[in-house]
C-alpha cells in the first residue's frame, strides 16, 4: 500500500465502484434483515424482542470478524479478503435459503454477517491507498454510500420478495449480490502498489503534500519507527473518533433497522410503500455522504464535519421524537423521519477516512476493524433492547434517546485533525 497514491485513472475508479458494490452487498443483507421485521412479526409470529435478536445476529457476525479481516487485510493484501469473503458470504446465504428452525437461522444469519465484513476494512483500505489526500473524501463518501444504497436496494426488494414469495426468497437477493461480488472483486480489483512503510498523511489535504507554509512534506527519519508503533499508543485521537462513531452509529441504526417497521406495525403503510419511504431516504443518505466528503476535502478537515452531522442528528431526531410524541399528522412524522435517517448516515465516510489516514498502512487494517468492530457490537447489543422499549413504551421514547445519544457525542468530536509523523 503506497504512502503517496497513484495517479487517478479511469481504472481507479472502476476499482473504488466494485469496492463499492461490494461492501453495498454486505449492507443489503445486514441492513436487509431489520426489512424484514414485519415479516417475521406478522406473517411468522415472532414477537418484536425475538425478531429483534434475528436482526442483531449479522451485525453480531460483523462484530466477531471484523478485526480478523482487518489483520488478513493489512498481510495478505485486498483482493484476497474481497473475493474469499464474498466467496464465504455466498456459501452462508445459500444455507440459509433451506433453513427453517430459529436457531439455525441465527446461526447462518451470523456466519453470513462474518463473511460480509471482509468488504469493510478492504475497501476502505483500497480507497486510502489507490486516492490522494485531496480526492480521498470524495472517494470515501462515494465508498460509504454503499451502504445506504445497499439498504435502498434492500428496502425494495426483500420485504416485497417475503411477502410474496416467503423468507427464502428475500434472502436469494443478497446471495446474487455476494456472487457477482466474488466474480467483480476477482477480475477488477488490484492491490495498491507497494510502497514505503512510513505514511504521509497529511492533515491541509493539500494535492501537493505540502506543508501550510510551503515546506516539504517529506517524512523525517523517525517517521517509520511511528507508522511502525500503534497509533492506540501515545495519543487519545482513535479513541475518540471511535467513540463519537459509536455514539452516532447508534441513532443510524435504529432508524435503518426500525423505519420500516414503524411505517408498517405503528402507522399501519404496506411494506411496499413504506419500503419507497425507506429507499427514497437510503439514496439521500448516499448522496449526503458524498458531499461530507468532499466538503472534508474542500475544507482540509474531516473532523469539523463530523461535529456539525452531530449537531444536525441531535436535532433531527428531537424535532422527530417531539412529533412522535404529539401525534403529528403522518407527512410531518415520514419527512422528520427521512431528514433524521439522512442526517444519521453522513457522518461515516469522514471517520472512516480519518481513522485510515491516521493508521497508516501497516495499521489502517485493523484500525479500521476497530472502527466497525465497535460499532456492529454497540448496535447487536443495542438491537433487541430497542425493540423491547418499542414494545414497552412506544416510538417516541427511542426517537428521544437516539437524540440524546448524539448530543453526548458533540463535544467527544476531536477539535482538530490529527497525523502520525
Amino acid at each position: 500500500m503506497s504512502t503517496e497514491a497513484a495517479p487517478v485513472t479511469a481504472r481507479t475508479w472502476l476499482i473504488l465502484a466494485v469496492a463499492t458494490f461490494v461492501a453495498a452487498s454486505g449492507s443489503a443483507f445486514v441492513v436487509g434483515v431489520g426489512f424484514l421485521l414485519p415479516h417475521l412479526n406478522t406473517e411468522m409470529g415472532m414477537s418484536l424482542s425475538r425478531a429483534g435478536v434475528l436482526v442483531a445476529m449479522p451485525s453480531v457476525g460483523m462484530a466477531l470478524a471484523l478485526i480478523a479481516w482487518g489483520w488478513l487485510v493489512d498481510r495478505a493484501g485486498e483482493k484476497v479478503v474481497l473475493v474469499s469473503g464474498s466467496v464465504a458470504a455466498a456459501a452462508a446465504l445459500t444455507a440459509l435459503l433451506f433453513t427453517h428452525s430459529f436457531g439455525a437461522m441465527a446461526v447462518f444469519l451470523l456466519l453470513a454477517g462474518a463473511a460480509t465484513a471482509s468488504g469493510n476494512s478492504a475497501s476502505g483500505r483500497l480507497v486510502v491507498g489507490w486516492f490522494p489526500p485531496h480526492r480521498r473524501g470524495l472517494a470515501m463518501g462515494i465508498r460509504q454510500m454503499s451502504q445506504p444504497v445497499g439498504a435502498a436496494i434492500a428496502a425494495m426488494t426483500m420485504p416485497l420478495l417475503a411477502q410474496s414469495y416467503g423468507l427464502a426468497a428475500a434472502f436469494a437477493m443478497p446471495l446474487a449480490m455476494a456472487v457477482v461480488s466474488a466474480v467483480a472483486a476477482f477480475v477488477v480489483v488490484t492491490d495498491p502498489p507497494a510502497g514505503p512503510a512510513s505514511p504521509r498523511v497529511p492533515t491541509d489535504l493539500d494535492p501537493a503534500g505540502a506543508s501550510p507554509g510551503g515546506a516539504s512534506a517529506a517524512p523525517a527519519g523517525g517517521a517509520t519507527a511511528s507508522a511502525a508503533r500503534s497509533p492506540y499508543r501515545g495519543a487519545d485521537y482513535l479513541q475518540r473518533v471511535h467513540g463519537v462513531s459509536v455514539l452516532l452509529v447508534l441513532p443510524q441504526g435504529m432508524l435503518q433497522s426500525f423505519l420500516l417497521a414503524w411505517l408498517v406495525l405503528g402507522h399501519g403503510w404496506s411494506a411496499v410503500s413504506a419500503g419507497v419511504v425507506v429507499t427514497v431516504s437510503q439514496i439521500l443518505g448516499a448522496a449526503a455522504r458524498i458531499v461530507a466528503g468532499a466538503v472534508s476535502d474542500r475544507v482540509g478537515s474531516r473532523m469539523r464535519p463530523i461535529r456539525g452531522v452531530a449537531i444536525s442528528v441531535t436535532a433531527g431526531l428531537a424535532a422527530l421524537a417531539v412529533a412522535e410524541a404529539l401525534g403529528a399528522p403522518g407527512a410531518v412524522a415520514v419527512t422528520l423521519g427521512v431528514v433524521a435517517t439522512v442526517l444519521s448516515v453522513s457522518d461515516n465516510g469522514l471517520a472512516f477516512t480519518a481513522v485510515a489516514e491516521y493508521a497508516g498502512p501497516r495499521w489502517a487494517g485493523r484500525a479500521l476493524g476497530v472502527q466497525n468492530t465497535s460499532q456492529f457490537v454497540t448496535m447487536s447489543l443495542a438491537t433487541p433492547l430497542i425493540a423491547a422499549v418499542i414494545e414497552a413504551f412506544g416510538y417516541w421514547p427511542v426517537f428521544a434517546g437516539a437524540a440524546v445519544i448524539a448530543a453526548v457525542a458533540i463535544p467527544l468530536v476531536p477539535r482538530a485533525d490529527q497525523r502520525r509523523d
